[in-house]
């Protein structure tokens, strides 16, 4: 016997004494020992390999019900979490009902079972069942449910490849009298943008954002119907309005993906309407109480007492006018003066 059957012949017995069965002679063991561990093996692997399972009980349910869900596959002692999501969770967990999430732990044999109530989760449906391991290897799995009298909308289209960039951009349009005034400052922001991206965007979401000075700007969210193929540009035109009284240097940016993407200055004119204003005010109001005081005085004030009627002549009764002096008047004899001459 060589050396290669020897040591053939101590493999066979090594493998049959863990195997717990008798030695057999020859090298006729050595096959059945290394088909028993390849099964053991392929066993091992398979139970491994397979994926992460849930069933439900009841494919609808209305809120408030509950719903059995089942799982099979899962790594042994797991601690998982189940939520009735909507959108087919496209958003996260943000899209699921967490306050009525339930928890479980899975068994030695890598199933469970847990009763979960039915909650309306905050996006509409299509909705699924989602069950997830909270720690260890990370794994998860879905399960098709509809909550009766959810709304349904269609999911939304994942983006992301999109890249835009602006081309051009200004604002139109002016003051009018009312800004003069102080209405609210208007003007339109166009803007040329271009998808140099792989990917369209549709309905892109912009953000406008006005600001003053140092000032950080104030944004707002203007989403604009539309899509912007790739490879191509698109004229977009977003309304911007101030508050009343406004003016000043003024920066208006656009923003999108948390890029900005373009900044346009504003020079907006003082509103001189309102100062106009004030300053008549201050004219007009205090002349107004003038003449008021003024009227109020008139009708205050102490009249002064009325006449004697006039008598037949023309002349008031009793009345004596002295147009002549005593013994002056017309065809008077001359009087006579102590010397002896007339006079």
């Amino acid at each position: 016997m060589n050396g290669r059957g020897v040591r053939a012949r101590l493999v066979a017995l090594l493998a049959a004494l863990l195997l717990g069965t008798a030695p057999a002679t020859g090298i006729a063991a050595v096959p059945a020992v290394a088909a028993a561990t390849a099964t053991a093996s392929a066993a091992a692997f398979a139970q491994r390999a397979e994926a992460p399972g849930v069933t439900l009980d009841h494919p609808e349910a209305a809120r408030g019900a509950s719903v059995t869900v089942s799982g099979k596959g899962w790594r042994p002692g797991a601690l998982l979490t189940l939520l009735v999501c909507g959108q087919n969770m496209i958003g996260g967990t943000n899209a699921c009902a967490n306050a009525e999430g339930r928890t479980v732990t899975t068994a030695p044999d890598g199933t469970f079972r847990r009763v979960l109530p039915v909650a309306a989760p905050p996006e509409p449906c299509p909705c699924v069942v989602h069950v997830a391991t909270v720690t260890g290897e990370p794994a998860a799995a879905d399960a098709a449910f509809s909550v009766t009298g959810h709304p349904v909308e269609p999911l939304p289209q994942r983006t992301g490849g999109e890249r835009l960039s602006v081309l051009d951009a200004r604002l139109e349009g002016g003051g009018s009298l009312l800004t003069w005034f102080g209405a609210p400052p208007k003007r339109r922001l166009v803007v040329t943008v271009a998808n140099l991206g792989p990917t369209p965007a549709v309905d892109p979401a912009f953000r406008l954002g006005t600001s003053r000075g140092v000032l950080a700007p104030s944004w707002e969210d203007r989403p604009w119907r539309g899509t912007v193929a790739a490879g191509s540009k698109e004229r977009v035109s977003l309304d911007v309005e101030l508050a009343a009284g406004a003016y000043g240097d003024y920066l208006v940016s656009l923003q999108y993906g948390g890029t900005v993407l373009v900044e346009q200055p504003w020079d907006v004119s003082r509103p001189w309407g309102v100062t106009l204003f004030w300053i008549l005010l201050c004219v007009v109001v205090p002349l107004a109480v003038f003449r008021a005081g003024m009227a109020v005085v008139d009708r205050l004030r102490p009249r002064a007492p009325a006449g004697p009627a006039p008598g037949p002549g023309g002349a008031a009764a009793g009345a004596s006018l002295p147009w002549f002096a005593p013994a002056t008047g017309p065809g008077a004899a001359p009087r006579q003066e102590p010397g002896g001459g007339a006079r």
